[in-house]
């Protein structure tokens, strides 16, 4: 995960797309190009006027300018950080401020592929991404871009609620705001953590539970599983924050419904 922090002082986290998933969505990129261009020159080849040598020389290369470097270039562009190979893989091309890429970015991108991908075969590109912890390539280090994921997982709502043992202690403990990777922590081991060994289930929870008790006070009785202490933890703080959004959303509605009776009162005195 790759925290940026935006002029606005908000935290943007956004996952830095691997290597694997950057390689195949540039050998789809690739491969369709090469089909594409497969295709033109087998549909010029049997077109029935015939060129000169120079014609024909010019004509090659127009296609290939345009299919391997305008192409990529305007595509890149128009969509924001898009292709075909990264629509398919879920990926999108983004600034290092998180912002999305223009022209420019597109350009510098577009014209060093050439150099990386296709005059040698991929393996400039693959070295430099292979020892770059964002799977940076050689364009997107001198462009200020790099590979995010796009496509975000879908989860179910996470089914949590307050162990019984714990309800006393959970009405009156101060917790405090949990640092939202720790609580993104909690919660994926809360929904996956019944796959895992017992050891390592409870290696984890142990570890998770000795964070956020820096952000909880008093603590749970000695002895209380840390697994039960986590998912009371986050069941808690659910409850607590639905039930502050409600109680705001009621007094905005009172306070709708005195500015409407206090419209109302105006027009009949007027």
């Amino acid at each position: 995960m790759s925290a940026i922090i935006t002029g606005e002082a908000v935290v943007l986290e956004l996952r830095p797309a691997s290597f694997a998933a950057r390689s195949l969505g540039t050998a789809i990129d690739v491969l369709a190009t090469l089909v594409v261009a497969v295709g033109l020159f087998l549909l010029l080849g049997a077109l029935p006027f015939t060129l000169d040598s120079a014609a024909a020389r010019a004509t090659i290369l127009l296609t290939i300018v345009t299919l391997f470097v305008i192409v990529p270039i305007t595509v890149e562009t128009l969509s924001r950080g898009k292709s075909l190979g990264k629509l398919v893989m879920g990926l999108r091309v983004v600034r290092d401020d998180g912002g999305s890429i223009r022209f420019r970015q597109a350009l510098i991108r577009g014209i060093l592929a050439v150099l990386e991908i296709y005059m040698t075969l991929g393996s400039v590109a693959c070295l430099v991404s292979l020892f770059n912890d964002k799977s940076k390539r050689l364009g997107d280090m001198l462009a200020g871009t790099y590979a995010i994921r796009d496509r975000a997982p879908e989860h179910k709502p996470l089914q949590v609620s307050v162990a019984p043992a714990l309800a006393q202690w959970a009405a009156v403990a101060d917790i405090g705001r949990l640092p939202d990777p720790l609580a993104r922590r909690i919660s994926l081991f809360l929904r996956q953590g019944s796959a895992m060994a017992a050891d390592s289930r409870f290696s984890l929870a142990v570890e998770l539970a000795s964070e956020a008790s820096h952000h909880v006070a008093p603590l749970p009785a000695p002895g209380t599983p840390p697994d039960i202490f986590l998912a009371t933890l986050i069941a808690e703080r659910r409850d607590r924050e639905f039930e502050r959004m409600s109680a705001a959303a009621q007094r905005a509605e009172q306070v709708r419904g005195r500015l409407q009776r206090y419209g109302a009162g105006g027009k009949q005195a007027d």
